[in-house]
């Protein structure tokens, strides 16, 4: 059965994209059959608009659903594969913790732990990776993940960026923080862990009400329940105080968030069918 799309109706709001159609997908969590069906909408939707058209990812492609390898393999595919003209992935907060697994160094330790928790759910992802590279794994290194994955998504994996500005508005994981200097805060690097505050922060940006100084963002990380609690808003998915939230829940909803992004409107894209008892929800 394929899975259902929603698209809805064009909302205004002062996004100024330079001209761009802008395709952002939220938080996707190892729910890979809600990814695709997601990705074939944008690639119609792409085919209606002459300008140029751009994908972003907005981090939290893997752990705690049934196919993050799937997932991953879907996301490093090429802009061509996917009707747009370029294709920008941002580093979400679970994929810092698998690199920094993988990688070794000081925050290694830290992060596998938290990385393979019950409440981050890395361990699916570990059981998938060893289970595609035919041999047990007890720990991520860089040689299962190029084992199981591949060269090319690995690649990708270490092209992530920390957010992508066009025109007025950021496109990051987690959000801003009003009080930091955004050049700097943007540029922390990954490797700092939980110091990389632009794939963590949400208390602090959420309940933010004075806006960013004129940019408007665009972001995941934090799923509805939890989104609704710091913001207080009624629903998470709508552009309100300059921002745009677009975590669905994903892996304990059901629900794959998108967007499609033009001078002066979004419309949102909703993929799959909702669970009848939610979890509650971890970023």
């Amino acid at each position: 059965m394929t899975l259902p799309v929603e698209i809805s109706a064009w909302k205004p709001a002062p996004f100024a994209l330079k001209g761009e159609t802008v395709f952002a997908i939220g938080d996707v969590h190892g729910c890979a059959a809600e990814l695709r069906v997601l990705l074939d909408t944008i690639a119609e939707l792409a085919k209606a608009e002459s300008g140029q058209r751009r994908l972003i990812y907005l981090g939290d492609m893997i752990n705690r659903g049934p196919d993050s390898v799937g997932v991953l393999e879907l996301w490093a595919e090429k802009s061509e594969t996917r009707g747009v003209d370029r294709i920008d992935r941002v580093m979400g907060n679970h994929e810092i913790m698998m690199m920094l697994a993988a990688i070794g160094g000081p925050h290694a330790h830290k992060a596998e732990a938290m990385w393979l928790s019950k409440r981050m759910g890395g361990q699916k992802l570990l059981d998938q990776m060893a289970a595609r590279a035919g041999r047990p794994a007890v720990h991520a290194d860089l040689t299962l993940l190029e084992s199981a994955l591949g060269r090319r998504v690995v690649q990708r994996l270490y092209g992530m960026r920390s957010h992508v500005s066009i025109g007025n508005t950021l496109f990051v994981h987690g959000g801003l923080d009003p009080h930091a200097d955004p050049d700097e805060f943007l540029t922390r690097p990954w490797t700092v862990f939980t110091e990389a505050r632009w794939a963590w922060i949400n208390h602090g940006f959420l309940d933010w009400k004075g806006g960013f100084g004129g940019t408007l963002v665009v972001h995941g990380h934090t799923p509805p329940d939890k989104h609704m609690a710091i913001s207080g808003m009624t629903d998470p998915h709508l552009f309100e105080g300059d921002r745009l939230g677009l975590d669905g829940g994903s892996a304990r909803t059901g629900i794959v968030m998108g967007a499609q992004l033009q001078d002066g409107r979004y419309r949102l894209l909703k993929a799959g069918t909702p669970f009848e008892n939610p979890e509650s929800s971890a970023e």
